[in-house]
């Protein structure tokens, strides 16, 4: 029998120990879903064991830039993070919320049509499980949840992964979401990659986690083995591409929403809305209610919208922020700033997911430098 297993325990498995870990996931009724490549991106998408994982792959990120390079080892997890967040599996961009049909002169209504599937996610960053908790706050911490955003979080098992690898826009240190993952994880798995070996230091994240890594072939963490972990970790944090003086920033950017920088990076936006789509914590939907050609049926449709489209603020008579400067203001002291007020936290874990992503390169950590050096000259 295998020896039962405590939070905060740690074990050491071989390479093949993770594909029993997905394969037992898969017999408890789970998709796994993780890191895998498709159309020169990491993305995340079904997987069926480490097969499918970006196995010797890393990403090159800079602003306006991103490409896939092959790494001179095996790592499964030497990336940072691609385009998506597990923000699509929990809160997706496209939700049916209902429908409604007409039938001999009843209507009938079905609500939340479709069954959700029972998440497993494998890969979620530290700073990922950050903006899920951010999502939480925001979906799950008021009086009105989101009754579809609850059925998919509960029933997830999270497989944290903490960071070898620091992106070029990574600056998660500076936002204290990572790159270690602390909290909200089933399993955190570390790589170790050295002297020929490679293997995974895992530590039990929740009563669940110890229930399906007892069952693995493994064995106790040693000293050397954590002592490897923490070099991984250290290493990660000291290459940080970028940081942000993220100390009283809110107060720094409520005070400043006159200044001049917001009219130069209008120059320079597009409007496209590429960084709120790429946002692991961003929340915003629009709703929309089509009826059949028949008029018998209709259903309303949840999407994901973005504080960037005119739409979006638009009121009887026009769009509230009518210009682009607005709409980036708005944006950037939402998501740094009035977000404290609304839900006691930054909406920012420091991804750079939106450096990476935006087409004309715009970095949020230098818009916040700039404002911030104009203050002390």
């Amino acid at each position: 029998m295998a020896a039962s297993l405590d939070i905060g325990d740690r074990i050491v498995f071989e390479v093949d120990g993770l594909d029993a870990l997905l394969a037992a996931l898969s017999q408890r009724g789970y998709r796994v879903m993780g890191p895998t490549i498709r159309d020169g991106a990491i993305v995340y998408d079904s997987v069926a064991g480490t097969k499918d994982l970006p196995r010797g792959w890393t990403d090159r990120q800079e602003a306006g830039t991103y490409r896939l390079e092959k790494r001179t080892d095996e790592a499964m997890f030497g990336f940072a993070v691609g385009p998506q967040s597990w923000k699509k599996f929990l809160h997706p961009p496209v939700e049916t919320l209902w429908r409604a049909r007409r039938s001999e002169g009843q209507v009938e209504i079905e609500d939340s049509p479709g069954e959700d599937p029972k998440f497993a996610f494998i890969g979620v960053r530290a700073c990922e499980l950050h903006a899920i908790a951010i999502q939480d706050r925001v979906l799950l911490g008021d009086a009105f949840t989101d009754a579809g955003y609850r059925r998919r979080r509960d029933s997830a098992f999270l497989i944290a992964v903490n960071c070898g690898t620091a992106g070029g826009t990574c600056f998660c240190v500076s936002m204290g979401t990572g790159p270690e993952a602390s909290s909200g994880h089933d399993v955190a798995l570390t790589e170790l990659i050295a002297d020929g070996t490679h293997r995974f230091l895992a530590e039990v994240g929740s009563a669940a986690g110890a229930e399906i890594l007892a069952g693995l072939g493994h064995r106790r963490a040693s000293a050397e083995d954590e002592a490897a972990a923490e070099v991984v970790i250290a290493r990660t944090k000291a290459s940080m591409g970028r940081q942000m003086d993220a100390e009283g920033v809110k107060q720094l950017l409520q005070r400043n929403l006159e200044h001049g920088r917001w009219d130069d990076v209008a120059e320079r936006c597009l409007t496209c809305g590429n960084c709120t789509m790429v946002c692991p914590t961003c929340f915003c939907t629009t709703v929309e209610d089509v009826t059949g050609l028949d008029a018998g049926s209709t259903e309303r449709t949840r999407k994901w919208d973005s504080c960037f489209t005119m739409d979006f603020s638009y009121i009887h008579g026009g769009s509230v922020r009518a210009s682009g400067k607005s709409r980036y203001r708005q944006w950037i002291t939402h998501k740094l700033a009035s977000w404290h007020d609304q839900f006691g936290s930054s909406g920012c874990v420091g991804c750079g997911r939106c450096i990476t992503w935006c087409p004309v390169g715009i970095d949020i950590t230098e818009e916040v430098r700039a404002i911030r050096e104009s203050e002390e000259h």
